[in-house]
């Protein structure tokens, strides 16, 4: 299935929201979060307050848009690409560990950012219910799931799974299990490997992904 190129409205749209989610950045490195203010990312970026309030809530919200802005999108675009006699299983695994894990060095800034704040990091945990409607559609067409019930049930728990991975990644000293250190104003070191977390998060689900594949199989009998 070909996706059609945005026209120009939605790209201007687009152009915006790249310029608003650079600039928090930017920001917030030079200045530290919390001397940042939603007026300051709207002047640096060129617009008003007023088409801030548009497409972020809050500047924690652009701030860790650096990090997850298209994410999901490409999680359900990669489970789409997957050939039909992958696990579904192992497709929505394997997408989801390649798209957390991996990261550039904008992304890498943010989330070092994401560990000094306990808002950011409750915006960045946030985010994971975002994968939950791009990735329902795409289950539902592999499992031939019509009414989506089935889809939105496994994508809302893979959603469940991201985010219970990522609070025990970013989990403060003292808080239990093999927490990172924790120093001044709440920062946190990310531990354990993302991967290796993600992936123990997402294995109990496996069963209830081979029952939906196998349901969706034509029978066979006579």
């Amino acid at each position: 299935m070909t996706t059609p190129s945005p026209g120009l409205r939605e790209r201007k749209k687009q152009a915006t929201r790249e310029a608003l989610r650079a600039a928090a950045l930017r920001l917030a490195m030079e200045r530290g979060p919390d001397q940042v203010r939603v007026e300051d990312i709207a002047e640096a970026a060129g617009v008003s307050p007023r088409t801030y309030n548009n497409y972020f809530v809050s500047r924690e919200q652009a701030i860790v848009s650096a990090v997850t802005a298209g994410r999901e999108a490409r999680i359900a675009a990669a489970v789409a690409a997957r050939p039909p006699e992958v696990r579904l299983a192992d497709a929505v695994t394997e997408a989801v560990v390649d798209q957390y894990a991996t990261t550039g060095e904008r992304e890498h800034q943010a989330l070092l950012l994401i560990t000094t704040q306990t808002t950011l990091r409750d915006a960045f945990l946030a985010t994971t219910a975002g994968m939950e409607p791009p990735l329902a559609a795409v289950i539902a067409e592999r499992v031939d799931d019509a009414h989506g019930h089935t889809a939105r049930v496994l994508a809302a728990s893979v959603a469940a799974a991201v985010r219970i991975a990522l609070e025990g990644w970013l989990r403060p000293a003292g808080d239990g299990e093999d927490a990172g250190s924790s120093g001044a104003g709440g920062l946190v070191v990310p531990s354990g490997s993302l991967p290796v977390r993600l992936r123990t998060a997402l294995a109990p689900l496996a069963p209830a992904f081979d029952a939906a594949e196998h349901d969706a199989e034509p029978s066979t009998g006579l």
